[in-house]
């Protein structure tokens, strides 16, 4: 006897199919722009702000669709962002620390 198992194909959700091309497009473009600033910028302190800026808000979207915490409540959202939002500030406090000290050795 065999068994059988029945297999139903649902249509596809062209609205779901639309939002995730979107999300590639937003990081394509956002990517792209990165590699111009790479090679056109040279280095200094806007470079940096604006390599930070982009990351960030690539980080939000893969975060927010990909992740799906743009779907959660408030709460949830706010419990993670804001320690990170701490981390962020402690990475920049020790850079700056980081750079007043080996000025003053150097």
């Amino acid at each position: 006897m065999e068994n059988h198992v029945a297999v139903e194909a649902k249509p596809v959700d062209k609205k779901k199919i639309a939002k995730i091309w979107k999300v590639a497009g937003i990081l394509a473009v956002l990517t792209t722009v990165e590699f111009i600033i790479a090679f056109t910028i040279g280095a200094g302190a806007a470079r940096n702000f604006l390599f930070i800026a982009l990351t960030l808000w690539k980080a939000f979207y893969i975060v927010s669709e990909f992740m799906h915490l743009g779907h959660e409540k408030k709460s949830l959202k706010m419990s993670i962002l804001l320690p990170l939002l701490f981390v962020i500030f402690l990475i920049f406090i020790l850079i700056y620390q980081g750079s007043a000290i080996y000025d003053s050795l150097y």
